[in-house]
């Protein structure tokens, strides 16, 4: 229910055009009135009840939620129902041929329905209480005045019509009650389940049973190499902003791709038309020249480009047109398989996040919460121990440090669950940001050189490299016993990379549990096709790197 602003005016808010459902039923409703009175007094000024009840209707029609307007028009309308079925049943007993009180009374009675559902309708449900109370003292008053309350046919359609209105309004109330609830269920969630029920069956389904961006890709790669000759082939996909990166690709090396859609390119041409680019120039920026045949296809899905097939072999017109037709009938498909992968993979992301982030509300609100209780505990017993209990004392202080040591850990993993790449910031922000938490806890000095294109990396990779780097720095604050740590991040889509280095015992004094970090590690670095080099820091320490993709050639344009 709305109510009205105290301010000037606002009560033209509440003004609305009707519906023209509503105009139809009360426009007929009033036809019916009115020749009902005509037939039931043979008198045709008697349509003027019909013409006040249209009238009292106007307001009700154009300002229904207003709460002045609005009942009072709706008030009109039964008073003046119920005075026109006592004059209408006077002047019917007293016609030629005279007719009994039932057949006159149904002639306006059936108008009651209107405003009693109107109100329910607007969820005014004490409005149509009292509208169904006033109608029923006016039909039981003015009948009494007229003694008519003694004739049963009168008496019986006047509590007819009375309680079919009464159970109309009911109904009313009730059924956009049960609407309301159902509407005010937190439907997105049910849709939810339902498309990622449905997306479950489909990716089963899908090659591979996979709904990864890089697995489609790679799966797009192999059969186009199958159709046509390609000895270098990518799958390139935007990463917000002017630059692509690479999904997958495939050649004898690691080919250092054109990205930057603002260059001179037949990559940037096919994107920008959405049409496929066949050029006798290579889109490697590393190649070394020669004869080269490239043909770009761009995958589009809907009106919307989600990404490019480019495909060079090392000869001259290696691609022509019944070829290049076959290449794209390959690549069609593909781009509404690739736009789901990438939907899917961003749902993911958002996915894990929010979990990430519930488990440290957990463990705050929880765990941590807990230790730092015992520890005041031990604090509190060690102020009122004696003093010749020393090695109680000892062995309280022992206990008191372990614990504080163990929260010290707890709020540094919760410092790493909470950490994400903002869409801002950048992956480089974000791996500064955690290592200058973590070594002005554990001691030790960091340092940083940074260097990061305008250009992003996907989500997924971002956050994949995050962890690494997190894990490495962790690695080497929890087993190497290191005095300095030295953080390097080059970020240059589609190549990154980033390096940990200590000063610590080495690689070969790591505890076991420092191993099993290591091998998460270059899980990661597998599932966003990076490689993890780990190798000695001379004279003493660890440095751990991944690596993403090909750095550019010095002197390059990087746009």
């Amino acid at each position: 229910m709305i109510d009205i602003d105290a301010e000037p005016g606002a009560q033209l808010r509440f003004w609305r055009r009707p519906h023209p459902v509503t105009v139809i039923a009360r426009v007929a409703l009033l036809v019916l009135v009115g020749a009902q009175c005509v037939a039931a007094t043979h008198d045709a000024p008697c349509v003027l009840w019909a013409v006040l009840l249209g009238i009292a209707a106007v307001p009700a029609l154009v300002l229904p939620q207003h709460r002045v307007v609005g009942p009072l028009s709706r008030l009109a309308e039964v008073l003046i129902t119920c005075l026109a079925t006592d004059v209408i049943v006077a002047h019917a007993a007293h016609g030629t041929p005279p007719l009994t009180g039932n057949a006159a009374a149904q002639a306006t009675l059936p108008y009651l329905l209107v405003p009693l559902v109107a109100a329910a309708l607007y969820r005014r449900h004490l409005e149509a209480l009292v509208l169904f109370v006033v109608a029923a003292a006016a039909l039981a008053g003015l009948g009494a005045a007229d003694h008519r309350l003694s004739h049963y046919d009168y008496l019986l359609v006047t509590v007819l019509w009375l309680l079919l209105a009464g159970l109309a309004a009911a109904v009313t109330a009730t059924l956009q009650r049960s609407l309301l609830d159902h509407r005010e269920l937190p439907q997105p969630y049910a849709e939810a389940t339902r498309l990622l029920t449905q997306l479950r069956s489909v990716a089963r389904q899908l090659p591979g049973a996979t709904l990864d961006p890089g697995g489609l890709a790679e799966h797009l790669i192999e059969e186009v190499r199958a159709a046509a000759p390609a000895d270098r082939a990518a799958v390139l996909s935007a990463s917000g902003g002017s630059r692509l990166v690479v999904l997958a690709q495939s050649g004898l090396e690691r080919i250092d791709w054109e990205t930057n859609l603002d260059s001179d390119s037949g990559i940037g041409e096919a994107w920008a038309t959405q049409q496929p680019q066949s050029l006798p120039r290579s889109q490697a920026r590393s190649h070394p020249g020669g004869d080269v045949s490239a043909l770009v296809v761009p995958l589009v899905a809907g009106v919307r480009t989600v990404g490019l097939l480019v495909i060079e072999a090392d000869t001259a017109g290696a691609y022509p047109p019944n070829l290049r037709e076959r290449v794209a009938n390959l690549a069609a498909p593909a781009a509404l398989r690739l736009e789901a992968a990438l939907l899917f993979d961003e749902v993911r992301s958002l996915a894990t996040n929010e979990e990430r982030q519930r488990l440290a509300r957990e463990i705050h609100d929880g765990v941590a919460q807990e230790l730092v209780m015992v520890g005041y505990g031990i604090d509190n017993t060690l102020a009122v121990l004696p003093e010749d209990a020393k090695d109680a004392m000892d062995e309280l202080r022992t206990l008191r440090a372990e614990v504080t040591r163990v929260i010290t850990e707890l709020r540094l993993s919760l410092f790493e669950l909470r950490t994400e790449v903002d869409r801002h910031g950048g992956l480089a922000a974000a791996i500064a940001e955690y290592a200058r938490a973590v070594g002005a806890s554990a001691g030790f000095r960091v340092n940083l050189s940074l260097d990061e294109s305008t250009a992003r990396l996907p989500a997924a990779v971002e956050a994949e490299l995050l962890r690494i780097a997190q894990e490495a720095i962790t690695n080497a604050r929890k087993h190497a016993g290191a005095s300095n740590l030295w953080v390097t991040c080059v970020v240059d889509p589609p190549f990154a990379q980033i390096e940990v280095s200590d000063d610590g015992h080495g690689i070969a004094d790591q505890r076991p549990e420092g191993r099993y970090g290591l091998a998460i590690m270059a899980e990661r670095a597998e599932r966003i096709r990076g490689r993890l080099e780990i190798s000695p820091r001379p004279p003493n320490g660890t440095t751990v790197a991944v690596v993403l993709g090909t750095p550019l050639r010095r002197g390059a344009s990087s746009g």
